[in-house]
């Protein structure tokens, strides 16, 4: 009996039962956390495989309410949706998030997310109601401001949209250029004033202001051409190089282009005049030196220079960013299929 005792009093197997506790436990721990894993793996699983498919309005509403997701996964899912394009998900989303949680500290960020979603799916009028009340509740909400002069520009409620601009001026945005694009963009769509008294409106605010070159000259050139060369600054030619190109013969003036290195370059390489041995910029050099039974012609990309997005068309207010007057050109030499198809019209005659 002693000798047990002894024993048990040994050191050396003091620290064989502990060697063996400690073993007995990392065992079950480890098994223990492959079974909570394997656990967690079906249930995910099980929840996937209702997204196979794309859940219904109801569906939506039931998996929300029964809170097995957090806000914030929800709020990712909505995301995903909405990159995606499928807007009315992402709309069922927000809006059942609204209702579960209506007095929460997260509600002015999802009824923003809300009404950009409406935004994006084209539903104005939901959008700008969704942006009136955030702004009643919080009227120093810059981001909400943008977005509802920005529902009010895509809705021709011209004067509504700088009513919007005197907040954001008040929250010390600059918000000048915002203010001639809209004043433009008013007198362009003003169906109360004819062409004489639009275009006399329109010049001046540019002799005021000399910006959105873009968006003003694309409109005198195709309403005026003679005054949109009187008012034409040699220095903002290439800005507008593509409504240049695209002119017809009869309405460009030799007169204005003979003091104009660039305009010299740019209509020789169009084949209009052969004033320009050389240009400095690789497209229109090609141009003036290949003869022109090849075919070839400009063609152009606009890239954001503030966002950096590419755009096939040209544009005076970015739809990624939403920035006003940031299209910058890109050229390029295309094969000239207008060329090709009005010599074949030609052929049948």
């Amino acid at each position: 009996m002693n000798s047990f005792f002894i024993e048990f009093r040994d050191p050396l197997f003091s620290i064989i039962i502990l060697l063996g506790m400690i073993f007995v436990i990392s065992f079950f721990s480890y098994w223990w956390g492959r079974y909570k894993a394997k656990d967690n793996y079906r249930y995910l699983d099980r929840f996937l495989e209702q997204f196979h498919t794309l859940p219904s309005e109801e569906e939506l509403k039931e998996l929300i309410r029964s809170g097995e997701l957090s806000q914030k996964s929800w709020l990712l899912l909505a995301d995903a949706y909405t990159k995606n394009g499928d807007y009315e998900k992402a709309i069922d989303i927000y809006s059942e998030l609204l209702l579960l949680d209506q007095n929460g500290e997260n509600v002015r960020d999802i009824m923003f997310l809300l009404g950009k979603t409406y935004f994006k799916a084209g539903f104005l009028g939901r959008s700008r109601d969704v942006f009136l009340e955030i702004l009643k509740k919080n009227p120093r909400t810059p981001q909400a401001l943008h977005y509802l002069l920005l529902v009010y520009e895509y809705m021709r409620d011209y004067q509504a949209a700088l009513e919007v601009l005197e907040p954001l001026e008040v929250l010390n945005e600059d918000v000048s250029k915002e203010q001639l694009y809209l004043k433009v963009l008013a007198l362009l769509h003003a169906e109360n004033l004819d062409d004489e008294l639009k275009t006399n409106e329109i010049i001046f605010l540019y002799r005021e202001y000399k910006q959105l070159e873009r968006m003003i000259f694309e409109y005198l050139f195709r309403t005026d051409p003679n005054r949109a060369w009187q008012e034409l600054d040699f220095e903002k030619c290439e800005n507008i190089a593509d409504i240049l190109w695209q002119l017809e013969k009869k309405d460009v003036r030799l007169d204005i282009i003979s003091r104009s290195s660039f305009l010299q370059e740019l209509y020789t390489a169009k084949g209009y005049v052969k004033e320009a041995k050389s240009s400095d910029i690789f497209e229109l050099d090609l141009l003036i030196h290949l003869p022109k039974e090849v075919g070839a012609t400009l063609s152009f990309e606009y890239i954001c220079t503030n966002c950096k997005v590419v755009f096939p068309f040209g544009f005076n207010r970015c739809s990624s960013c939403h920035s006003i007057d940031t299209a910058a050109l890109e050229y390029g030499v295309v094969r000239d299929y207008r060329q090709e198809m009005h010599e074949a019209s030609d052929s049948f005659l």
